[in-house]
């Protein structure tokens, strides 16, 4: 039996991969979990063969839960479950140690596959993302690599909030970190990718599909 902690800190979500899993004999979810610091709790308080875990939750999460579950159980194969396409987030999912990248609209025909692979040690790699994959990770590098791919984590991290329209202030709060330090980030972004104003991020993240109000 491969158990199964689910972290989303959406009920409804949560309860519908519950009625997916339910339909199958070699899956159980044995524990839940609606934000990364009872994610952590519940990962150490039950004995987990898969975490499935959303990107986008209160505090704690996304890239930067990802990369300290895999620092203190770096066994645990972690799925990623997210609302944001495999363009934006794919790739720097799995360099941060995730054994599989789903987006939500893809979930019911495809989790149990990806939950089955990850438990056995494999890494679930979608139809969509192969190419990509495949290019990242032969260390091919085009002349037209997009800027925003240049970007640190972090900093991606803050380019998308930027470019939801979140102020300095708000994303300090919800990263939990100094206005001041955010203010460096939003400066070093706009270098690395050639912009001058937030309205020219914002622009950039709507004809690049990186932002939910494209």
């Amino acid at each position: 039996m491969i158990r199964v902690l689910l972290v989303d800190d959406h009920t409804i979500l949560r309860e519908g991969l519950k009625q997916i899993l339910a339909d199958t004999d070699d899956i159980q979810v044995i524990g839940e979990a609606a934000d990364g610091h009872e994610a952590l709790k519940q990962m150490y308080a039950l004995e987990v063969d898969v975490m499935i875990m959303d990107m986008s939750m209160p505090g704690r999460s996304g890239l930067e839960l990802l990369k300290q579950v895999k620092t203190e159980k770096p066994k645990l194969p972690v799925l990623i479950l997210s609302m944001h396409s495999e363009d934006q987030y794919a790739v720097r999912a799995y360099r941060a140690g995730a054994s599989g990248y789903l987006t939500k609209d893809s979930a019911s025909t495809l989790l149990v596959t990806a939950i089955r692979k990850a438990a056995n040690g494999g890494i679930f790699i979608s139809p969509n993302s192969v190419e990509r994959m495949a290019m990242e990770f032969s260390g091919a590098r085009h002349d037209d690599t997009l800027p925003h791919t240049l970007l640190s984590d972090r900093e991606f991290q803050i380019f998308k909030l930027i470019a939801e329209g979140k102020g300095l202030t708000e994303i300090a709060n919800q990263l939990s970190l100094s206005v001041k330090t955010v203010s460096t980030h939003k400066t070093h972004i706009l270098e690395k990718m050639h912009l001058v104003t937030t309205s020219d991020l914002i622009r950039y993240a709507i004809k690049h599909q990186l932002s939910e109000q494209a």
